[in-house]
């Protein structure tokens, strides 16, 4: 297992089978950087056009169709001072009808994003928040491979492949488990947030560009239909797609197999343990498909007896 230090200068605005920015072996790490959602980088300096330029994609030699692609993701740090949000919830979290009633003009709020401190912090417009220190929770809204049937789809959205799930739970520490469908699998990641709420109900996390330290392997043979994830203390499966409904039932149907397959439960004890135990967690609530993250906690399983089975 080898190291790279990978320093981008192609960025792509979909995920798709593109021109490999790096090959590495299964096991292999890689730091990074991602810009941030509308192209700025660690200096400001503007270096890709909107929407969510990625870094990427990476080529893991003997990844075909039908495998897992593992990645697991070590650091996500942002890499500058000044981060973005808008100032406005989106129009369709919020009754239809409903008119804002904003006693100031604001198109964009900017933050202080302070690493050795920890803290996010508005200076700007002046409220009753700015100057309040917010926890830094860094995340990837964008993490995902190239689509099957040779398709390109935008980094503004989501579907099997991954891709724009906004969900918060992607940080440092987690094991996020991505379905192949092209040789190579062809990894992108980027669109950094110092810190994002459920759902990215404003449209943005307080975007900013990122310093990320990865890793990638493979599950040979081993076929899932939709992103997975996991840290220490759940099992996460995301489903993305529009309507609500539908993204809840991907992530369900998700979870079912890998209780079946992994923890080896019988389909009417996953149903009924579900029906007991199951949390859900909203992803992107803002773009063109949203994402439902259906979870269980894994001391649950280990307290009834259900080991893994699948190493």
């Amino acid at each position: 297992m080898a190291h790279h230090d990978f320093t981008p200068t192609t960025y792509y605005n979909t995920m798709g089978t593109h021109p490999p920015a790096l090959h590495i072996e299964p096991g292999d790490s890689v730091a990074t950087t991602a810009v941030d959602a509308r192209g700025f980088d660690h200096e400001n300096v503007e270096r890709a056009g909107r929407p969510n330029p990625q870094t990427g994609p990476f080529y893991v030699n003997g990844a075909e169709a039908g495998d897992t692609l593992v990645l697991q993701l070590h650091e996500v740090v942002p890499n500058r001072r000044m981060g973005w949000t808008t100032g406005r919830l989106a129009p369709n979290v919020l009754d239809f009808g409903y008119e804002a009633n904003f006693s100031d003009e604001v198109e964009l709020a900017f933050w202080d994003v302070d690493v050795e401190a920890g803290t996010v912090t508005l200076t700007e417009p002046q409220n009753r928040l700015t100057g309040q220190p917010l926890p830094l929770e860094p995340m990837l809204g964008t993490v995902g491979v190239a689509p099957d049937i040779g398709e390109a789809i935008s980094t503004m959205t989501s579907a099997a492949h991954g891709g724009n799930m906004d969900y918060n739970g992607i940080t440092p520490g987690v094991t996020v488990y991505l379905p192949v469908f092209a040789d190579g699998a062809l990894f992108f990641l980027g669109d950094g947030h110092a810190l994002q709420g459920d759902g990215e109900m404003d449209g943005t996390g307080v975007e900013i560009s990122m310093d990320v330290r990865f890793s990638l392997d493979l599950i040979k043979g081993k076929t899932i239909g939709w992103p997975r994830a996991e840290d220490d203390t759940y099992l996460m499966a995301c489903g993305n797609h529009r309507p609500l409904d539908q993204a809840v039932q991907h992530a369900t149907t998700e979870m079912v197999s890998w209780l079946e397959t992994d923890y080896g439960l019988t389909t009417r004890e996953a149903h009924m343990l579900l029906g007991r135990f199951v949390e859900y967690d909203v992803g992107n609530m803002f773009d063109p498909a949203y994402t439902m993250v259906c979870k269980v906690k894994k001391s649950v399983l280990a307290e009834l007896g259900f080991t893994r089975t699948d190493s």
